[in-house]
C-alpha cells in the first residue's frame, strides 16, 4: 500500500495496508492527510490510475481502503474494478468483486458476466466460463452475442474444441451469424487443442478462407459499455492483438483478424509452409501484411530454426516500410534469433541490440525484461548478449523484472565468475532486493 501513497499522494504517508490498522479517532486533519481518496468519485479515478498503469494487483488494496473510508461502491466502481482485474488476468480478484457486489444487493448485467468470462478465457479456464453463464441463466440475465463469443474464446484457449463447435450449433440456431471473432476462436481451438493432428493445417487454412464470408454487418459486435470502459473487442475475445489493439500508425489493420491470429498460429506450430500459403491467400486479396503479421512470419521463420530466412524477412519489410522501423520488428529479430541459443543466433541477437541502439530505440521494462529472459538462458558462450541487455536497462535506471533478473543471476553464477565480481555484485543485490518487495507482507 506504500505504492498506492506514492502514486496517490506523493507524500510518505502510511496507508492501512502498510501499519495493519487504521486510526479511526484521528483528528480531521492528520485523517486528511493521510488519506488519498474520500469519496467515490475520487477512488473511481484511484481505480482507473491504477489500471492505467497496469497495477492490477493494487486492486484490492484499493477497495479495502475505500470500504474502510465508509465509502459505499458504486455500480460504476465494480466495472472499473472487474475490467481493470480482467486487463490483468486476475481472475480470484473478478470472483471477489463479484461476490461483493451481490452481497451488496447489485446482481451484474449481461455486460459484466461478459467480462467475467473474459476474465476465465484469459486464464484458460473454460469450465469456469460454462458455470458463470449457467449463474446468468439463473438470475434471468439474457446472454447477448458477445457473451457466446466470449464463451467461445474462452473455451478456444483451452483447446475445448469440443465446445467450441457445440457454442457455434447453439448462435447458427439462434440465428446469430459467425463474425471474424468466431472464425479467429475456431482457429485458436485448433491451435490449442492437443495433440495437434494431421488436420490441423488444413482447418486453419480454411476457416481464413471460410471468415472471407462475414458480412460487414456483423463487422463489430462491441457494446456501448465496453467502448465507454476502454475494452476493445480483441481485448474482450483475448484474440492474439489484444496487446496491440489500442496503437495507432498501421500497427495492425483491425480487418485482418483472422489472418492475425493464423500467421500467430504458424509461428507456434513453426509451420513455415502454411505461413507461406498465408502470404500468398493475403497477396491474392490484394493486402500486405501488417506489422503484426510481419512479427508472426519473422517469429515462424526464426522458431523453426531458419535464421537465414527470418533475417531476409526482415530486411525485405524494412524495404518495404516507411521509415522509422517500428521497435518490434527489432524486438521480434533479436528475441527470435536467441531460440536455441546458437552461436549464430545470438551474433544476429547482438547484431540488432546494436542496430536498435544506433537507431535511436532504448529499452523499456517489459521489451528488456522480455529480452533478458530470453538471452539469460544461454548456457554456453561469452553471455554477452544478456550483458549487453543488462547495461542497456542499467544505462537507462531501469530495473528488469525479477523472473528476468533471477534467470540472468543464474546465468553468471553458473560460470567461472569470481563471487566478488562487480557485475555478479550488482544483480545478486538487484534480485535480493526485488525478492524483498514482492514478498507478502507479514501484518
Amino acid at each position: 500500500m506504500k505504492l498506492l501513497q506514492s502514486i496517490f499522494s506523493g507524500r510518505n504517508r502510511p496507508l492501512v495496508r502498510a501499519i495493519g490498522r487504521r486510526y479511526f479517532a484521528a483528528d480531521p486533519e492528520r485523517y486528511a492527510k493521510r488519506n488519498y481518496a474520500n469519496n467515490i468519485s475520487e477512488y473511481n479515478t484511484v481505480i482507473g490510475s491504477v489500471t492505467a498503469q497496469r497495477r492490477h494487483y493494487l486492486l484490492r488494496d484499493v477497495y479495502d481502503d475505500m470500504v474502510l473510508d465508509g465509502v459505499q461502491p458504486s455500480r460504476d466502481a465494480f466495472y472499473s474494478l472487474i475490467i481493470g482485474s480482467m486487463k490483468g488476468a486476475r481472475l480470484q480478484d473478478v470472483l471477489f468483486f463479484r461476490d461483493e457486489m451481490k452481497a451488496m444487493g447489485l446482481v451484474p448485467d449481461v455486460s459484466l458476466y461478459n467480462f467475467m468470462i473474459s476474465s476465465c478465457g484469459k486464464c484458460k479456464n473454460s469450465d469456469l466460463a460454462i458455470r458463470i453463464l449457467d449463474e446468468m441463466k439463473h438470475y434471468e440475465v439474457k446472454p447477448n452475442g458477445q457473451t457466446y463469443m466470449c464463451l467461445l474464446n474462452a473455451c478456444a484457449a483451452s483447446g475445448r474444441l469440443d465446445r467450441v463447435y457445440a457454442i457455434i450449433r447453439d448462435m447458427t440456431a439462434a440465428g446469430l451469424g459467425l463474425n471474424k471473432f468466431c472464425y479467429a476462436g475456431l482457429i485458436t481451438a485448433h491451435l490449442n487443442k492437443k495433440p495437434v493432428t494431421e488436420d490441423t493445417t488444413a482447418k486453419i487454412l480454411e476457416y481464413v478462407e471460410r471468415s472471407k464470408e462475414w458480412s460487414s454487418v456483423e463487422a463489430s459486435s462491441g457494446t456501448a459499455e465496453s467502448v465507454m470502459m476502454g475494452v476493445t473487442e480483441e481485448e474482450l475475445y483475448n484474440i492474439v492483438t489484444a496487446e496491440y489493439s489500442h496503437r495507432r500508425s498501421g500497427f495492425m489493420n483491425k480487418q485482418l483478424t483472422v489472418y492475425h491470429v493464423a500467421f500467430h498460429a504458424c509461428a507456434e506450430l513453426k509451420n513455415v509452409e502454411m505461413m507461406e500459403t498465408l502470404l500468398d491467400m493475403l497477396k491474392k486479396d490484394g493486402r500486405f501484411p501488417d506489422i503484426f503479421s510481419m512479427i508472426q512470419v519473422l517469429r515462424c521463420y526464426l522458431n523453426s530454426g531458419d535464421i537465414d530466412r527470418g533475417v531476409q524477412a526482415f530486411e525485405d519489410f524494412v524495404k518495404a516500410l516507411k521509415p522509422p522501423v517500428p521497435v518490434d520488428l527489432y524486438v521480434a529479430l533479436a528475441e527470435g534469433a536467441m531460440v536455441g541459443h546458437t552461436s549464430k543466433g545470438m551474433q544476429v541477437a547482438q547484431d540488432t541490440l546494436l542496430k536498435m541502439h544506433s537507431d535511436g530505440y532504448f529499452l523499456n521494462m517489459h521489451i528488456g525484461s522480455n529480452l533478458l529472459l530470453a538471452a539469460a538462458g544461454e548456457k554456453t558462450g561469452g553471455y554477452t548478449a544478456a550483458n549487453m541487455i543488462w547495461d542497456m536497462m542499467k544505462a537507462q535506471n531501469i530495473t528488469p523484472s525479477l523472473p528476468a533478473v533471477e534467470a540472468y543471476l543464474k546465468g553468471l553464477q553458473d560460470r567461472d565468475i569470481p563471487k566478488d565480481d562487480p557485475r555478479l555484485v550488482l544483480v545478486s543485490e538487484t534480485c535480493k532486493n526485488l525478492r524483498m518487495r514482492s514478498a507478502p507482507r507479514q501484518f
